[in-house]
């Protein structure tokens, strides 16, 4: 069975709450999408100034992030210098952090993975995303370091939507040959439509956003994708 991520991208903790709220029933962990307006152009929660008060009251253990008694969270950490943020999202919450490769000087990021805490990566997966346009090879040093990768499937990422770029498919491949043992999670224009091809390259894990968002029947869409 194919395990499907719903992923959210929200402008505030409001927005969060709502967004969580529609797949809270139906999964067992929620991807929330991390921009910082630098890295991508856009930006999401908690990334804005306005934000420190809600997260704030979350980091104090006033209150937890929204449903975290049913759920997990995996945060996509779509920001430059994440390296930095690391103990922040930990407090948060997070099950799974998720380093894009293309945001940080890659020897500085292999030296952090290596260097954190075992106790502390007994409950935290950590995973490195590439973009569709970045040589597989890039990956290779940190596969002994991580627990998956996560391949996006746009070129233009940040944003839910966007068109499906074919490479991916080729990365996938690529990787399994190489690393057949190695969980891959595709991000970005993961629908009905492309998931089929996503999941025969290869893929372990799908991480769906506005085609679960847009769906009529989201249990149902759920189920399709995770017994392809």
């Amino acid at each position: 069975m194919t395990e499907v991520i719903p992923a959210v991208l929200a402008k505030d903790i409001n927005d969060l709450r709502q967004k969580i709220a529609n797949v809270v029933n139906i999964t067992h962990l929620v991807q929330i999408d991390i921009c910082d307006g630098k890295f991508v152009d856009s930006q999401s929660w908690p990334m804005n100034r306005d934000d420190i008060e809600s997260t704030s009251k979350i980091l104090e253990e006033e209150e937890g992030l929204p449903y975290w008694e049913d759920l997990d969270f995996e945060f996509d950490l779509m920001v430059k210098d994440a390296i930095k943020l690391f103990d922040f999202f930990v407090r948060l919450g997070a099950r799974r952090l998720i380093f894009h490769l293309e945001a940080e000087n890659e020897k500085d990021l292999k030296d952090f993975i290596d260097s954190i805490d075992p106790y502390t990566r007994e409950t935290l997966e950590i995973g490195i995303a590439i973009n569709t346009n970045t040589l597989i090879e890039k990956i290779f040093p940190f596969i002994n370091s991580i627990d998956f990768v996560q391949c996006m499937g746009i070129a233009h990422i940040g944003y839910q939507g966007e068109s499906f770029d074919e490479r991916v498919i080729g990365q996938i491949k690529d990787l399994k040959y190489k690393y057949p043992d190695i969980i891959i999670s595709i991000d970005g224009s993961v629908n009905e439509e492309t998931a089929p091809l996503l999941v025969e390259a290869g893929a372990n894990r799908l991480v769906v956003g506005s085609a679960l968002m847009k769906s009529f029947d989201v249990r149902e869409t759920m189920s399709y994708l995770e017994n392809l």
